[in-house]
């Protein structure tokens, strides 16, 4: 199935060392633009790619993180140098298993706010009792539940999410992904993203499958999580270690799991450096 499908991606710069961004759930990579913007302004040659089922790139008939590694080494593999990945979320799943399975494709590697664990469907992370469960199933089904038929524009679609998505941030990131096609009577509204199969999916999204047996990434790799996430504990240290033994942990302050876009310059910079580092 992976072998056929190629990946929607777009490229800044002309020279320079590669870059690639993988998004997380419910983005796309045009969500990176104004970071990869900044570092292509700087000499690097920045790739954004839409994972299966998201914005531009091919829906697929299962979600699976093996799976969209193999697609995105594909795209990799079709460069003359190693890449610069970085993975935010789901797409920091995907870098992790990439790298795990194809260390010879990257010059480093960047993960963004998500461990290489199984993640609860409810809360749980943490010892406070009021950590919110995962408000993943929710959002999907606020989407699915929009009549787009009957959508007047996309400030009506704004309304009908306000209640299982409050955050406006997160809600015009997820608003993103509806799109009009065709004008006057023709034209219609939908999603970019496959809903139902995200949906039925959702939980091999939580888990991180087991790498090969003895693999590790022993190139460099930045870990930056929010500091006021609980995607990324204490706890988690040890098993990046073991499996990404040359690991740095950067924790932003006043960020949480959208870390690159609640603090989006401390973010870059963090990256710059790390890249520099890496460059030279």
């Amino acid at each position: 199935m992976t072998e056929a499908i190629r990946l929607h991606g777009r490229t800044m710069g002309d020279a320079g060392p590669r870059v690639v961004f993988v998004h997380g759930l419910f983005g796309q990579g045009k969500n990176w633009t104004t970071i990869a913007r900044r570092l292509a302004e700087e000499g690097r040659r920045v790739t954004l790619l839409d994972l299966p089922n998201h914005g531009h790139s091919p829906w697929t008939d299962r979600v699976d993180y093996v799976d969209m590694a193999r697609m995105v080494a594909a795209e990799l593999g079709s460069f003359s140098e190693p890449v610069t990945l970085v993975g935010h979320s789901m797409g920091g799943k995907v870098a992790m298993q990439l790298a795990l399975r194809r260390p010879e494709l990257l010059r480093a590697l960047v993960v963004v706010d998500i461990a290489p664990t199984d993640y609860p469907e409810t809360g749980g992370r943490t010892d406070d009792p009021d950590e919110e469960a995962s408000p993943f199933a929710a959002f999907i089904a606020a989407m699915q539940q929009i009549d787009l038929a009957g959508l007047a524009g996309r400030e009506d679609a704004d309304r009908a999410l306000r209640t299982a998505v409050p955050n406006d941030m997160v809600r015009g990131f997820l608003l993103q992904s509806l799109v009009r096609e065709g004008v006057g009577a023709g034209g219609g509204w939908r999603w970019r993203l496959n809903l139902d199969t995200l949906a039925r999916d959702l939980g091999e999204l939580r888990r991180f499958p087991a790498p090969p047996p003895g693999a590790t990434f022993d190139g460099p790799v930045l870990w930056v999580a929010g500091a006021g996430s609980s995607y990324v504990l204490d706890r988690d240290r040890a098993r990046m270690d073991q499996l990404f033994p040359a690991t740095r942990l950067v924790r932003v302050k006043h960020a949480g799991h959208w870390v690159h876009s609640e603090q989006p310059e401390v973010f870059l910079e963090t990256v710059r450096r790390f890249l520099q580092q890496v460059e030279d």
